[in-house]
């Protein structure tokens, strides 16, 4: 069984000017002119909207993948996922697509996309705000841009509810 090493991780909570940051830092990396953006659900859709907005891409494309929670931790890592949104192959075909996701924890669900756009026939090139290389399943892969490395637990500003009298973190 995997167990977890160490101390429990920094909390970090973002701001949205810290995203605006992120942001701008990413932008330059970014191998443009893509044909289509794929967004990760949930978290990659706030920076995917930025990022699309910023590099003027008109085709928006989300991307739902779900992995096992009813197995163990250590089945859990070779289980297949189940794709509950994904676009059709024709809208990746022999298009550049740049995927979006928040954050590379063990890099699983955004490499599953991956390799989903290029079994479509796709050029697919992978970004995140965060990249977590000491908590990455993959010694060899990583994201082709990011805009931060940590190791902290990130909580970003749209991951906090808010009512009328403030806010408070998710449970």
């Amino acid at each position: 069984m995997i167990e977890r090493e160490g101390p429990p991780p920094k909390q970090r909570v973002l701001t949205w000017r810290d995203i605006d940051q992120l942001i701008d830092h990413l932008l330059p990396q970014l191998g443009g002119p893509y044909d289509a953006l794929l967004m990760i659900t949930r978290g990659g859709i706030i920076p995917g909207g930025l990022i699309g907005e910023a590099l003027d891409i008109r085709q928006i494309l989300t991307a739902s993948v779900q992995f096992s929670t009813d197995l163990d931790l250590e089945a859990r890592l070779f289980a297949w996922p189940e794709f509950l949104q994904f676009p059709q192959d024709e809208l990746l075909t022999d298009k550049k697509i740049l995927i979006v996701d928040d954050v590379w924890r063990g890099g699983r669900t955004i490499t599953t996309v991956k390799a989903r756009v290029e079994a479509a026939g796709g050029r697919p090139e992978l970004a995140t705000l965060h990249y977590k290389p000491t908590k990455s399943l993959f010694a060899k892969i990583k994201p082709d841009y990011y805009a931060a490395i940590t190791d902290e637990h990130i909580i970003y500003p749209w991951e906090i509810d808010r009512d009328i009298k403030g806010f408070r973190l998710r449970a």
